[in-house]
């Protein structure tokens, strides 16, 4: 149903379960006393691991995830020749509705790879899967409405597609401090095509041969 690796020009994104990512190198990236945790989590659905039990559920929910083609979610890493080449630099996928025909971008990267632009090199190759090879109708993205680190990568990759900013979701969804409103982003697969928003990406499946 999906690839294993998708590469970009500067990334390699692999499957988000214990075969290409190692739970005590991901424990330690996402532990609660690692620098920079508090920042990195603080618009995330989930809280810094306790213990590598946390780590190690986070991976076997990417492989339960990726089975039940309820979604594709990878891990991100620089290429040769970029900084932190071959490191943990974050997380980032599909969540899938087929009933809807849509798909849902999702990210987060570890602050040393932030302000490098890799979210949008991350967004555009799953929207190319998504629309090219998926046949999905629309991709969605959200953020929370005071996340402006977000706000400004996705206004400009969305813009890139040919997408559109929806508005603002009302109490879209709660944390320890209340009710959080959103901002929800969308583009369509026709939009997506008309803008052609030009980027090499190359699938390929476990043993590296092209796919589909």
């Amino acid at each position: 149903m999906f690839p294993a690796i998708i590469e970009t020009e500067r990334l390699r994104l692999e499957p988000r379960t214990p075969e290409y990512v190692d739970v005590f190198e991901l424990y330690d990236h996402c532990r609660a006393d690692h620098p920079h945790i508090d920042e990195v989590t603080e618009y995330l659905p989930w809280e810094p691991h306790p213990h590598p039990k946390e780590s190690a559920e986070f991976l076997e929910r990417g492989v339960s995830i990726r089975e039940e083609h309820e979604g594709a979610d990878y891990v991100i890493r620089p290429r040769e020749g970029e900084d932190g080449a071959g490191e943990i630099a974050g997380f980032g996928g599909l969540t899938l509705d087929w009933d809807t025909d849509s798909a849902e971008l999702g990210t987060w990267l570890r602050k040393p790879f932030w302000g490098r632009g890799y979210s949008g090199e991350r967004a555009l190759a799953l929207a190319e899967l998504a629309f090219e090879h998926l046949d999905l109708e629309v991709v969605t993205v959200t953020h929370d409405a005071d996340n402006e680190q977000s706000e400004r990568a996705i206004e400009k990759y969305m813009e890139r597609m040919g997408g559109r900013r929806e508005g603002t979701l009302r109490n879209f969804h709660a944390d320890g401090d209340g009710p959080v409103d959103a901002v929800r982003y969308s583009v369509t697969q026709s939009e997506y095509r008309d803008a052609d928003p030009a980027q090499a990406v190359a699938f390929y499946d476990e043993d590296e041969e092209p796919w589909p």
